[in-house]
């Protein structure tokens, strides 16, 4: 029953197939293989289940199912969920159940969906390779030797070994492109405000975006449909309706304009990856695509850019886990921190119980990023850096906007390598933070952008195609992405 969403959908809604056999395959997969891969933290069981056999008895009432009846969709640890945990692949979150749901779990919810566990991630979204999992790292289906990529590694493994045919995970800088492009999956990052955040465990404000993974263009375009939409409990949410995405597959892509930017095909892109972007460049020409050089001139300052703005916001975002409201606490010794038994807590208390409490919760690099966020921020380098920083950011917006009064999307790789041996880049950072250096420019301009799996390495490993849209344009991705998937399988 290895199938996919749009298939899975229609066999439950037509009851060739119940949505409680669904659940149980879905279930039966994680449970062999969640041993080895360690996609997911918590496994819903009786959730899933109950939500199936509520799906069954509305399908018997004759009442109409939704677009994802008895499609299982494996939720990243970073989305809310009610009365089941969520974690972020951190200690800080171990234990953490939330009260609510994230609106894009009340959306599946409302659609059908199965829910079946959260998945493994880097602590609080800071990694490309989900090796910062305060829980483990994620191994990659393809090669066990090789990481998945992050931050959301372990939904795109969900997907990518078979335990679930679609996952929602957070784009930040890449976090659903690149892992996508590391398993050879599906993954969308939507415009910025396309969907709604309210729930999502914030790392970095004005760069999260939720999407999904799918094992085909088809699903995560129904996917998509499903969680987009305007939403009053998120500010930056757009009122925009969502398009029809699914039927954006399998439009023609003859006559679509398609720019190949020169300076995603410089130094440090892997040959292989190179040769397979490229063919798969050439076959959307030869499908009548018309393709130009463009120039995105400030890519190159995107990486920098990027490190100063999210850890400038994540250092904000993160200062409300502090040992008071909810997660993890840890008391130091009172009467080292300046208080005798039974007083009430002084100010070095507090401060000592904050500092005890952070550094047992947060793992290396999220500290790392926290202080390089409060660094940036502090008087007298803000303007240095932050600010500095935005005004790249606007650069680099206006760089895609040159480039799109030219063509109707662009195409390229999405990560200049494939999936990389753990623990490779673990002892230096900024090669982790170069894996993302083709997918950050897209987040930081908020524009949407897809990763489609392209022709492997010799070796087997897959290459992701990056298809960049303009802003709200999600249908001119999802048809070259469709068209290019049709024409590997035909």
């Amino acid at each position: 029953m290895n199938e996919d969403v749009i298939a899975i959908a229609g066999r439950v809604q037509r009851g060739e197939t119940t949505a409680v056999a669904v659940a149980e395959h879905a279930l039966g997969r994680i449970d062999a293989m969640n041993g080895e891969l360690n996609a997911f933290l918590t496994v819903a069981r009786e959730e899933v289940l109950e939500q199936a056999r509520a799906i069954d008895a509305k399908r018997a009432r004759g009442e109409a199912l939704g677009p994802l009846a008895g499609v299982p969709i494996a939720l990243k640890d970073a989305l809310c969920t009610r009365g089941v945990r969520t974690t972020c692949g951190s200690k800080i979150l171990e234990h953490w159940v939330p009260p609510y749901d994230a609106t894009v779990v009340t959306k599946l919810r409302q659609a059908d969906a199965l829910l079946p566990g959260k998945t493994n991630m880097d602590e609080f979204a800071m990694g490309s390779s989900n090796e910062s999992s305060a829980f483990g790292p994620v191994k990659n289906p393809r090669d066990l030797a090789r990481a998945p990529g992050g931050s959301s590694g372990g939904s795109a493994v969900a997907v990518a070994a078979g335990m679930t045919p679609a996952a929602l995970g957070s784009d930040t800088g890449g976090s659903i492109r690149q892992p996508a492009s590391f398993t050879g999956t599906v993954g969308v990052k939507p415009t910025y405000g396309r969907v709604s955040r309210f729930g999502l465990v914030a790392f970095a404000s004005s760069l999260d975006q939720i999407g999904p993974f799918a094992t085909d263009v088809r699903g995560a375009a129904r996917v998509l449909s499903v969680i987009a939409g305007k939403d009053e409990r998120d500010m930056t949410c757009l009122a925009a309706p969502a398009d029809d995405f699914e039927g954006a597959c399998g439009a023609s892509v003859k006559g679509l304009r398609i720019g190949v930017p020169e300076e995603y095909f410089a130094k440090g892109l892997d040959p292989e990856v190179e040769a397979s972007v490229r063919a798969a460049i050439a076959r959307l020409e030869a499908d009548g695509c018309i393709v130009k050089k463009v120039h995105l001139a400030h890519t190159r300052h995107a990486v920098a850019t990027y490190y100063v703005l999210a850890t400038a916001e994540a250092s904000s975002n993160l200062a409300r886990f502090d040992g008071v409201r909810y997660g993890l606490r840890v008391e130091p010794d009172r009467r080292a921190a300046g208080s005798g038994v039974g007083a009430a807590p002084t100010k070095s208390a507090l401060r000592a119980m904050y500092g005890a409490t952070r550094d047992a919760g947060f793992g290396a690099e999220v500290k790392r990023r926290i202080l390089l966020g409060t660094f940036v921020l502090s008087a007298g380098y803000y303007d240095a850096y932050y600010l500095k920083a935005q005004k790249v950011r606007t650069l680099i917006r206006r760089d895609f906007d040159a480039a799109f009064g030219e063509v109707d999307a662009i195409v390229c790789p999405t990560a200049p390598t494939p999936a990389f041996l753990l623990g490779e880049k673990t002892s230096d950072p900024l090669s982790m933070y170069l894996s993302d250096v083709y997918t950050l420019p897209a987040s930081l301009a908020g524009l949407p952008a897809i990763s489609v799996p392209c022709a492997p390495t010799a070796a087997g490993l897959p290459v992701g195609l990056q298809i960049i849209a303009p802003a709200l344009r999600e249908a001119t991705m999802f048809t070259l992405a469709s068209a290019w998937e049709g024409s590997t399988r035909s």
